[in-house]
């Protein structure tokens, strides 16, 4: 087969699902919530967390879909309880403008996990709110070492609750975005 056609194919397959070899890649493109007032979801993720509305299609009840970076977060309005400890995680840019204000509007989970935050081995930290809905947010920032503990009151290192030895020392949430070398 002709080089070029050989990776337009490889192109075609990959944009499509499969790996070279034939293999079912997949990705996450969306999470969906439950919002039992869209309109307060709604104010929460874009006025607070800054996510951006996309188009939605009409589904004959409420629904809101947002641009969340790379992925969306789809929120329906629904009656029923979200479940206590799923949850699904963003990653913020800016930590302490996003803690001031989740803790203004009294949204910062202490409960569900046993605090508010973690650091995590690698330095990131780990933020736990729950939207108007209940839905538990996890919201993880890179660099611990810029949160002002003084402020923080919530500030815990994952480490002082639990030992992080040998693989749990290495964990990291951002294991796509750094390179890993391979032994070959």
């Amino acid at each position: 087969m002709p080089e070029l056609q050989r990776l337009v194919q490889s192109r075609l397959a990959t944009a499509n699902g499969r790996s070279d070899d034939g293999a079912v890649s997949a990705s996450l493109n969306h999470v969906s919530v439950i919002a039992t007032d869209l309109e307060a979801s709604r104010r929460f993720y874009v006025d607070e967390l800054e996510l951006e509305p996309l188009p939605t299609p009409n589904f004959g009840f409420p629904v809101l879909w947002l641009r969340a970076g790379n992925c969306q977060l789809h929120l329906f309005e629904r009656p029923g309880t979200p479940p206590s400890h799923a949850h699904f995680a963003l990653e913020i840019t800016e930590f302490m403008p996003v803690y001031r204000r989740l803790k203004e509007l009294g949204a910062l989970d202490h409960v569900t996990f046993g605090n508010a935050m973690y650091e995590l081995p690698d330095g990131g930290i780990q933020m736990y709110a729950r939207d108007p809905a209940g839905n538990l947010v996890e919201l993880d920032y890179r660099d611990a070492s810029t949160i002002p503990q003084d402020e923080v009151t919530e500030y815990m290192s994952l480490s002082d609750v639990s030992p992080q030895e040998g693989e749990a020392a290495r964990a990291t949430l951002w294991h796509l975005q750094r390179s890993v070398s391979v032994p070959g």
